[in-house]
């Protein structure tokens, strides 16, 4: 096959599949659900079955040249080793080898969030710039960083962990033990905790509205909806997760100083409110030099930022070119 890739975002829902030409263009895709539950053996499966799906949903014979696959969790990205993916329930996978076993083709495995960012520096947000710092923010909040234009993996393969970063020793407890992190006050999760927090005290009225007054159906979203028809209470949440969020991003820009900040995932669709009230924590917090040096733009990709990452590793990994100076 000439130069074909196959990529894969692997997420504890979904499994996103596809077909990729040499120059990075999707020929086919498919996306099927991940049924983590039961267990490694079957999941593998099911990603190999993707594989021959798109395929021949694209009319290719032979086998393509490389396969490049997001996980999530922490991850060795050398031998392809998944430490802990919780929403896998994955412990000590051997991702890269159980791939290569069943497909026959070099696999290549990184964070999904480092692919997330490659993604957008490849064929989105990112064309252009060689320093350039991703942030999803979603049910958690995680990161990649491109320095120098590299995708930048630290010593232990664990940089970009953004949503963890200290904002306030005091706040609330994160999932992953620590207190104050940016995931814990900034992440679609933090604003539904909120706002469940809000209504059990008996206030929060309007958002509890929104969810067809079933507090266990509260959202992100619910929140966005009664901040759009003018809660107060709705506002505040969103301002102080914004709030956060810009604190967050100040940090990043006076460690790294980068050109490039894009932010993505489905809590940034919570309304303007979100981007307005985070760019002003900004602007008070950024040292001025590296604030005027930096923008700010929304993700180009939507939900296929990861995906075309993985694109991006498998062309890399089959020896392909996707652009100049990247590795």
């Amino acid at each position: 096959m000439d130069k074909a890739v196959v990529a894969v975002d692997l997420g504890g829902t979904k499994i996103y599949t596809a077909l990729a030409g040499a120059d990075g263009r999707v020929l086919a895709e498919v996306l099927v659900p991940t049924r983590p539950w039961e267990g490694v053996d079957a999941v593998i499966g099911r990603i190999v079955g993707t594989v021959d799906q798109v395929l021949e949903r694209a009319g290719k014979g032979g086998r393509p040249a490389a396969l490049g696959i997001g996980c999530p969790g922490p991850l060795d990205a050398a031998s392809g080793l998944v430490h802990h993916a919780p929403n896998l329930d994955w412990h000590d996978v051997p991702l890269k080898d159980l791939l290569e076993k069943r497909l026959g083709i070099p696999v290549a495995v990184d964070n999904d969030a480092n692919l997330a960012a490659l993604g957008e520096y490849v064929y989105g947000a990112g064309r252009g710039e060689k320093d350039m710092v991703y942030i999803t923010v979603s049910t958690g909040i995680g990161g990649g960083l491109i320095l120098d234009g590299r995708l930048y993996h630290g010593a232990g393969f664990g940089a970009g962990e953004i949503g963890h970063m200290t904002i306030d020793p005091g706040g609330p407890r994160c999932n992953c033990g620590n207190s104050g992190c940016l995931e814990a006050m900034a992440s679609g999760t933090a604003m539904a905790r909120e706002a469940r927090l809000l209504i059990e005290s008996g206030r929060g009225r309007a958002i509890l509205e929104a969810a067809g007054g079933d507090v266990c159906a509260v959202t992100a979203r619910e929140v966005a909806r009664a901040a759009a028809g003018g809660d107060d209470e709705a506002r505040q949440i969103i301002i102080n997760a914004g709030r956060a969020l810009g604190t967050g991003v100040a940090n990043v820009i006076n460690l790294l100083n980068p050109a490039l900040v894009v932010l993505g995932g489905g809590a940034m669709q919570v309304g303007p409110l979100i981007w307005e009230t985070m760019e002003e924590e900004i602007s008070r917090r950024a040292l001025a030099a590296a604030r005027r040096r930096v923008r700010l733009v929304p993700a180009e990709l939507g939900p296929r930022s990861g995906l075309m990452g993985a694109v991006a590793l498998a062309l890399q990994k089959s020896g392909g070119i996707f652009r100049s100076g990247m590795v």
